[in-house]
């Protein structure tokens, strides 16, 4: 199992409730040198218009921007000072001589606040389920000319589709089932639906890991910038796996496949699924802790 690593740039409501200029801003740098070290590259090619058919899903899917990673936040309840920059930003305002995330705008997301709480806390309840080997991105090609990739098909569409035969379908996440094929969409061994996502979530599907990138910057700037990037970084894994285990080819760019059409490429993705889902607990129980906690305030607030 990988080991979560716990990173000094994230601040907590509970022990930290002020920070000086030269304080915030070396976290602030710290950040951003993070977000470098991690996608630095590819966010250089993508500002000259390049595209990135496995990174790219984390913003283009998620309608996200480089600057929901790349902007430092300290997170509810911490009052940064000489902080002006901040004024002009969703939720911030002045308080006292500081800046701080104000108690108008955390109760102006109740709503989201209990709705991510509640998602979360359901999936978090469910053991991790294991064996779904990543065939989510197999039945969005079944039976059809078209992908949703420009790369070629490992073992072409005849094969892909002997492999979706062949094997079960067991998806839980219903932002990936509604992107299966028709003919793919009774195969499954549940219909899933959006009325229906929070029976189903479960803590081994990588896609509910990823989407705890998602419910962070949807929440900025009430969570600090450290929780986001950790889950960013979580996604990015997660992301990596979800396309070597998919029946798209991408050798070209440096992702080799996770063959789960046969059974060591099956044991091999439970490895890292696994793995991944281990860290995708920690980090939910503690975005779990700190929404529970916001929810709490902007009930009383």
């Amino acid at each position: 199992m990988t080991a979560m690593t716990v990173h000094p740039d994230r601040p907590t409501v509970s022990n930290e409730k002020r920070m000086t200029g030269p304080e915030w801003r070396a976290r602030r740098d710290d950040h951003r040198r993070r977000v470098d070290t991690l996608v630095g590259p590819y966010l250089a090619a993508r500002r000259k218009g390049a595209k990135h058919p496995v990174i790219d899903f984390l913003f283009t899917y998620y309608s996200s921007r480089p600057s929901h990673v790349l902007r430092w936040h300290p997170g509810f309840g911490v009052v940064l000072e000489d902080a002006d920059e901040f004024l002009p930003l969703r939720g911030y305002e002045r308080d006292g001589s500081g800046v701080l995330v104000g108690a108008d705008y955390v109760r102006r997301r109740l709503d989201a606040l209990t709705a991510t709480v509640d998602l979360l806390g359901a999936t978090a309840a469910r053991p991790a389920r294991l064996g779904c080997f990543g065939l989510h991105e197999w039945a969005m090609v079944y039976r059809t000319d078209e992908t949703r990739h420009d790369v070629p098909l490992r073992l072409g569409s005849a094969g892909t589709d002997r492999v979706v035969e062949q094997m079960p379908l067991r998806c839980t996440h219903f932002d990936a089932f509604r992107f299966f094929t028709e003919p793919a969409r009774p195969r499954n061994e549940t219909e899933l639906s959006r009325a229906s996502q929070i029976d189903h979530e479960q803590p081994g599907c990588l896609h509910a890991t990823m989407d705890l990138y998602r419910h962070c910057f949807t929440l900025s700037p009430l969570l600090p910038a450290g929780l986001t990037v950790d889950c960013f970084e979580l996604a990015l894994r997660a992301r990596d796996l979800d396309m070597r285990a998919s029946p798209y080819d991408l050798r070209h760019l440096g992702y080799e496949p996770v063959p789960i059409e046969t059974p060591a490429g099956r044991a091999e993705y439970v490895r890292e699924q696994s793995a991944i889902a281990d860290a995708g607990t920690q980090l939910r129980a503690e975005l779990l802790r700190r929404c529970t906690h916001l929810a709490e305030t902007a009930r009383h607030a």
